[in-house]
């Protein structure tokens, strides 16, 4: 059906990832993702969920963030930026054909959509209003060969790169990616580091890390990005630092 998805969760909290972490935002998580990174805490959207209309989210978004008299900040770099923000996440938003009509719907309304996406599908068919978070799998990931380089080539401004690293290989082929294809000029990029899974995360059906990887602590990954003077952002996912690391719909 192109008017509806299958929707895991909606829910209104704060934007833990990104250069608009800590801001806001009602996240629209939806179900199924064809990657099975090592890493992954959101295994739980793989199934599941339940068929929602584009009407029936719509109202949804718009009575969670009715509450929000003053939608707009008031001035500097945000100040076209509507709040609460709006994210499609997932697992994976783009297996579902319908969801860049969503967004776009979002985008009509005015408010200030993001995608999480894993890189590993098309990202031209998504509105160009909406700011696009796109990974790029390192190999600890399992899913390195999954990426879609051609995606770099559309990037814009407004969107962002996300390479998640949790092993000092990860690191350094991030470190190469970033050099080899003059990355730093093209969008923010973001090296996120990897949040150690707990036990009840860890899904049977996630790709081991390859063997040989020495894990990389969050202090190891800081030092390391000062040291080699990368213009890029080091993030952790603010949401585990508030709430319990599995906790959902937060």
């Amino acid at each position: 059906m192109s008017d509806s998805l299958v929707v895991n969760e909606v829910y209104l909290s704060l934007q833990g990832e990104s250069t608009l972490a800590g801001l806001p935002c009602v996240f629209v998580r939806l179900t199924g993702c064809p990657l099975r990174c090592s890493y992954c805490d959101t295994a739980y959207a793989f199934t599941g969920g339940q068929r929602r209309s584009f009407d029936e989210l719509l109202s949804e978004i718009e009575r969670l963030a009715a509450a929000y008299a003053n939608p707009e900040l008031p001035a500097g770099a945000l100040a076209d930026v509507r709040l609460p923000l709006v994210e499609l996440t997932g697992g994976e938003p783009l297996a579902q054909p319908a969801a860049p009509a969503f967004m776009r719907a979002l985008c009509d309304r005015g408010f200030t959509v993001l995608l999480e996406t894993s890189g590993a599908l098309d990202i031209v068919p998504v509105d160009r209003r909406v700011r696009r978070i796109v990974d790029v799998k390192c190999p600890s990931s399992g899913e390195a060969d999954r990426n879609r380089w051609e995606n770099l080539a559309g990037l814009q401004p407004t969107d962002e790169l996300k390479f998640v690293i949790g092993t000092a290989e990860d690191y350094a082929w991030a470190k190469e990616v970033l050099r080899e294809r003059a990355l730093a000029g093209r969008c923010p990029i973001l090296f996120s580091w990897v949040n150690p899974l707990l036990p009840p995360q860890r899904h049977s059906s996630l790709k081991p890390v390859p063997p040989g990887h020495t894990p990389l602590d969050r202090l190891d990954l800081v030092g390391r990005i000062i040291a080699d003077a990368l213009p890029v952002r080091f993030q952790l996912q603010m949401h585990k630092v508030i709430w319990a690391p599995d906790e959902r719909g937060v």
